[in-house]
């Protein structure tokens, strides 16, 4: 008998195909357990929670904003939107975010969404050689440093706490 083994998710493929596109390397790690937050993958990793990079989507004015902040910040939306120009930030719902993104809350990934998002690259994370974010579900992350992760996602650099 062959043993059954969990398929890779189609979130963690588009992740990949995304990496591979953007002429990135594929580091996209599966992990056993699921690791949702930044805590739980920093220890699984054995790296400083700072170093994680959480995809949090929040809608700026209904629309997707994707800011990518490190798992050690607590994002200001008030001085995020300052910067932007105002607008009321507020995060997402769940439903939101899966529809842009195709990920669910706690696996969304930089990377890999049906269409381009807005996005914002906390400048806190350059204090970090190495990073990592979520690769589109639960169980997977990928690393990167951040002026790769910066070019990918041709994020705006932004001060968001």
């Amino acid at each position: 008998m062959h043993k059954v083994t969990d398929p890779v998710h189609e979130p963690v493929l588009n992740v990949r195909s995304a990496l591979t596109a953007a002429g990135a390397e594929d580091t996209v790690r599966i992990f056993e357990d699921k690791v949702p937050t930044a805590a739980a993958a920093a220890a699984v990793l054995g790296c400083d929670v700072a170093a994680i990079t959480n995809s949090l989507v929040f809608e700026l004015d209904g629309e997707p904003l994707l800011i990518l902040a490190s798992g050690a910040a607590k994002v200001d939306t008030g001085l995020v939107a300052e910067q932007l120009g105002g607008g009321k930030i507020r995060r997402a719902k769940p439903e939101f975010v899966l529809e842009h993104t195709g990920q669910e809350v706690g696996g969304v990934a930089p990377v890999g969404h049906p269409k381009k998002l807005r996005t914002i690259l906390d400048t806190s994370l350059q204090d970090h050689p190495l990073l990592w974010a979520g690769a589109g579900d639960h169980n997977s992350m990928f690393s990167i440093s951040y002026e790769e992760l910066a070019r990918i996602t041709e994020a705006e650099p932004l001060q968001v706490r």
